[in-house]
């Protein structure tokens, strides 16, 4: 599918950033939870260990699976904010997925040492491919705590990982947005306070893109593949993350 339009990268500090409007207006709460409590429905563990630990909610592969751990909420969602927080526990990458009605439609995927934010390949075996909007170097200690922040509004996203920030367009982005959900490879990834909103275009939305960093300039090389550490990695050549 082809990309209507494309990103901006700021590494710059936001001063107030998760006050000041940048694509969306906050709108009603969809669903909020500390995730302080043992997983439950609505919930759904597809792969993966998922547990309370130390009042918070845990992700952990596990190497039988030959496949990161993935849990999703059953949330079809039009315009919409999703922020929480996380903290590696050992973990060599997370991740916050959306999916399209059918297959993928984007993420932000973390590791200890980099930052990307894409729109993922929607058909697999077909011709269509993912598009990395944005991946930049970070340097995220284990055992501290990070914020992220995703948001949907027509056929734009935009993310945030604490003050990287980084957006992007495809004609997918148009279509419903399904079952938000973590992934996580290797052991352990901790999350906490999730809160989803519904939102709208926030009108000033132009012009605080006419003060972003253009298209395309901080985009840097993926990390060799078999790179990062984790515990429980899966032997077997790891099947695309869901």
């Amino acid at each position: 599918m082809k990309v209507s339009a494309f990103l901006f990268l700021t590494l710059a500090s936001l001063v107030n950033a998760a006050e000041k409007p940048l694509l969306a207006l906050p709108g009603a709460v969809i669903y909020e939870s500390k995730l302080d409590t043992a997983p439950a429905a609505p919930w759904k563990a597809a792969k993966g260990q998922w547990e309370l630990k130390d009042g918070v909610l845990r992700g952990s592969e596990l190497e039988a699976d030959k496949h990161g751990a993935v849990t999703r909420l059953p949330n079809k969602l039009n315009d919409f904010i999703i922020e929480y927080e996380f903290k590696f526990e050992g973990a060599r990458t997370t991740s916050l997925s959306i999916n399209a009605v059918k297959d993928h439609m984007a993420r932000i995927n973390i590791t200890p040492k980099s930052i990307t934010v894409q729109r993922d390949d929607n058909d697999h075996e077909g011709p269509d491919k993912a598009v990395v909007f944005a991946r930049v170097p970070a340097d995220l200690t284990p055992g501290t705590w990070h914020k992220v922040r995703l948001e949907m509004v027509g056929d734009t996203l935009l993310g945030q990982v604490d003050d990287f920030t980084a957006w992007g367009s495809s004609d997918l982005f148009k279509s419903d947005k399904m079952n938000p959900g973590f992934t996580v490879g290797g052991q352990s990834v901790d999350f906490r306070h999730l809160t989803i909103r519904s939102a709208t275009l926030n009108p000033e939305w132009e012009s605080v893109k006419a003060t972003l960093p253009k298209p395309g300039e901080k985009v840097a090389p993926a990390a060799p593949k078999g790179k990062g550490k984790g515990k429980g990695k899966a032997a077997a050549k790891k099947k695309k993350a869901d």
